[in-house]
């Protein structure tokens, strides 16, 4: 249970948050246009856009809901609320929730009867949806997490190639970091890790390596982690291994992020979890430890806080220091439709939750319209 402090945080944040260093100046033009050095990257979390899999799960979400629920809608309808917010970027990073592919796959995830198995695989007009929905920004789908591989090794690297054909930048299909460029000079690293898939966020010296090869190659590195445990009761950011189900390790997140940033990161992406998680500085790099659901059509659990997801907007100047960003509150409503959330809900759980877990490197508030600095 959450104490009467923390609800009471929650009610009184504002609907935008706005994070900004306080030594920051900020890079961005009044029409919204970059200025010279410095690039601007949006993220969101968890991106599943149906599965034909399986669709059964839509009938009995007809009923559910009282109106007839279609299990394959077209992917560019789902994705076209968050064009407002992404309108700013120069990259778009997501995480891309499961396979994308069509016809029979080569391996069956889940046993026939099974109750606590998942499969997604999105059809194969959700890669162009994903790169038409970032409009002239590059786009980087991740692929590092636990249902990229839902139809198997064969199906993820038809994942990919789906993915490379449409013009998305992949990460975390291996451990070399994806450089993504803008214009002549600017060029920005990715590197995507899962503990269920992908690079091993758990081994550390690992990380560091992978991390400290793409620092020294390039000016700017953005890493993305799939990792912690999941639901409505996992929304607090623990340093330690986090168990999910019982048995299975999903990694410190704390850990590898600290890793991550002092090894040379500027910016630290999560999702996972399925819900908002705190934000923290390091330095001059920004920690955002989950994204929550962005958007994810299908058999899913959309109660709240499960519904609350943002797009996370970050300038990164010519060294890679964050001078200045802003969280952008989104919520679902069954079976996965997205759209900006006014009442700014995410952003709120983000700034509560960052008082708890990092008191002394949280996002600060400092006025009603939401600005906060480290």
């Amino acid at each position: 249970m959450h104490s009467l402090r923390y609800w009471l945080a929650v009610a009184l944040v504002a609907a935008v948050l706005a994070l900004t260093p306080a030594s920051a100046l900020s890079s961005q033009t009044r029409d919204g246009s970059r200025t010279e050095g410095t690039v601007r990257i949006c993220a969101g979390g968890d991106v599943t856009l149906g599965t034909n899999l399986d669709t059964t799960w839509a009938r009995a979400a007809s009923g559910r809901l009282g109106y007839p629920v279609r299990a394959l809608p077209d992917p560019r309808a789902l994705l076209a609320p968050l064009r407002p917010l992404v309108r700013d970027a120069d990259i778009l990073l997501l995480n891309v929730e499961g396979a994308i592919g069509a016809g029979r796959p080569g391996t069956r995830k889940c046993s026939r009867g099974s109750s606590n198995c998942y499969a997604f695989r999105q059809p194969t007009a959700a890669a162009r949806a994903l790169r038409e929905i970032g409009g002239n920004a590059r786009v980087v789908g991740n692929v590092a997490n636990n249902h990229a591989r839902d139809a198997g090794e064969g199906g993820l690297r038809e994942t990919v190639r789906h993915l490379r054909r449409a013009g998305v930048d992949v990460t975390g299909d291996d451990s070399t970091a994806t450089p993504v460029a803008i214009g002549r000079r600017d060029t920005v690293a990715f590197l995507g890790y899962s503990t269920s898939g992908g690079p091993d966020p758990r081994d550390l010296d690992a990380v560091k390596r992978h991390v400290a090869r793409a620092a020294e190659r390039y000016p700017r590195v953005v890493v993305t982690m799939h990792m912690g445990a999941e639901g409505s009761d996992a929304q607090r950011t623990p340093n330690r291994t986090e168990i999910f189900l019982g048995s299975i390790d999903r990694g410190n997140s704390v850990a590898f992020a600290h890793a991550a940033v002092d090894a040379g990161a500027d910016l630290v992406v999560g999702h996972g979890p399925h819900v908002m998680r705190a934000i923290e500085w390091r330095d001059d790099s920004l920690i955002a430890y989950s994204l929550g659901n962005l958007v994810t059509y299908g058999p899913f659990t959309l109660r709240d806080p499960q519904n609350r997801g943002a797009i996370l907007c970050v300038t990164l100047g010519g060294k890679g220091r964050v001078e200045n960003a802003v969280l952008r509150s989104t919520v679902q409503r069954p079976p996965g439709l997205v759209s900006r959330d006014s009442s700014g809900r995410a952003a709120a759980l983000v700034d509560s939750l960052s008082r708890l877990d990092f008191p002394r490197t949280r996002v600060r508030m400092v006025n009603a319209a939401g600005a906060v600095k480290n």
